[in-house]
């Protein structure tokens, strides 16, 4: 076959190439086969007319758009292997010439994956993360515990207070008329934890059980239900019973009834602060990848990421998305209902950042080529055998939905980031940098 390839701007161009004779040949035989078929002929029986008869009655021409149709795939498909292009849209076919006792030629119209010129990718410098746990860090997971162990204890005759837990009967209404969801029994309220409409759970603090109060609200304006958003309403709320919580003591008996591997408090801190350095050391590894690969990607040169690229990547994360939901029994539709969205708002949501996905999927790529990584039979089978045991699939069921090519692809993509991970140093941040984020710190916690 003779291809040629004629770069027109910057990521698209001209595929030119031809359809030699013997394959044309071949593809009018199988086109004929299709149409004979279905074709009615006086003298013959339906399906059996003879080549022969039908070329003298239509000639060969009546079968060349059906035979360009049976041979253009692979044809084009031969075409992008012979001319070391890589298409990332479908292309747009234009037929030069289709003589007869000619090969036939066609241009067709392709964009291609953009060109990457890599900068630096190892040895790129990234903020040192701080995986040090202090006393304070443990006494804080500590008092976490022990606040998940804490018991409920009812207050003899007396008020309720803020953190106490009260519980009510109540029944609300809105121009002395009740309305749907606004009624329960032997409902438990945290006080304090503005799980309630606003203004709700503070008329309650004061009281004791036994006590009856009108708690007068006002639903806020984004309310979620709209029939009731920024209504005033009435409850005549009856409390039962008020609760304090009670803490368990720290000490070595509540280590070991929340820990049976350990046997003091002192080991239970010693156990908490190895977790916790351990999820900080796990954390400050996804930091440091993270980081890496931004400065890899930031440092190396793409003129134009093309939009087929782009759109290709929105659907991809799509797909996993609502696989995913699949995968927890939420089909598509469902989920639209529940969370009160579309497909558009969905394809918006991963639009915002896919150019910066394909750009980075691109350097990774270039790198995988730049460090001639070619991974091996052994770990293909490796990647299979961990992909069927994370998504509980048979090893042939994933041969099946993966081909060489893909599995090969993804474990080259990993072995970049790992390159550009084990490259990178960690530096300690500038002054400056540090006192953008003590500003951003202290904005959050206003």
């Amino acid at each position: 076959m003779s291809a040629k390839w004629e770069k027109k701007g910057t990521n698209d161009g001209e595929l030119t190439f031809e359809i030699d004779l013997p394959k044309i040949q071949q593809g009018l035989d199988q086109a004929f086969q299709r149409v004979r078929k279905n074709l009615t002929v006086p003298g013959f029986r339906k399906g059996k007319v003879s080549r022969t008869v039908f070329k003298r009655m239509y000639g060969d021409a009546a079968l060349y758009e059906d035979a360009l149709n049976i041979l253009l795939p692979d044809a084009y498909e031969a075409a992008v292997k012979e001319s070391g292009i890589d298409p990332v849209d479908q292309p747009k076919i234009d037929v030069e010439s289709m003589d007869e006792g000619k090969p036939w030629v066609i241009k067709a119209n392709v964009t291609v994956k953009p060109e990457v010129k890599l900068g630096e990718y190892k040895g790129v410098e990234v903020p040192k993360q701080d995986v040090e746990v202090s006393d304070d860090d443990v006494n804080a997971e500590l008092e976490k515990r022990r606040e998940q162990q804490a018991e409920l204890v009812v207050k003899d005759d007396k008020a309720a207070e803020n953190g106490d837990t009260v519980v009510i009967d109540y029944v609300g209404t809105i121009d002395g008329k009740e309305f749907d969801g606004g009624s329960s029994k032997n409902y438990s309220l945290e006080l304090g934890s503005n799980s309630f409409i606003p203004g709700f759970e503070e008329q309650l603090v004061g009281h004791k059980s036994s006590d009856e109060v009108t708690v007068k609200v006002t639903f806020p304006d984004d309310y979620k239900a709209t029939d009731l958003a920024g209504k005033a309403a009435e409850f005549k709320t009856t409390i039962h019973e008020v609760k304090v919580k009670e803490l368990p003591e720290l000490d070595d008996d509540f280590a070991k009834d929340l820990d049976e591997d350990v046997d003091t408090l002192d080991e239970l801190k010693q156990k908490i602060k190895k977790e916790l350095t351990d999820q900080r050391k796990e954390a400050a590894k996804n930091a440091v990848q993270e980081a890496a690969i931004k400065k890899a990607t930031e440092n190396a040169t793409i003129e134009e990421v093309p939009n087929a690229m782009i759109e290709q990547e929105v659907h991809n994360q799509m797909d996993q998305y609502l696989g995913n939901m699949q995968r927890q029994g939420i089909d598509p539709k469902m989920y639209y209902q529940l969370t009160g969205t579309t497909e558009a708002d969905l394809h918006k949501q991963f639009e915002a950042d896919a150019e910066t996905r394909v750009r980075t999927n691109l350097v990774l790529e270039a790198i995988v080529k730049a460090e001639d990584i070619q991974p091996t039979e052994d770990q293909v089978k490796e990647e299979v055998k961990n992909l069927a045991s994370e998504y509980n699939m048979d090893e042939k069921a994933v041969r099946q939905a993966l081909s060489e090519d893909m599995l090969k692809h993804d474990i080259g993509v990993k072995e970049a980031i790992d390159i550009i991970t084990d490259n990178a140093k960690e530096v300690e941040p500038a002054k400056d940098e540090e006192a953008d984020k003590a500003d951003s710190d202290s904005e959050t916690d206003k």
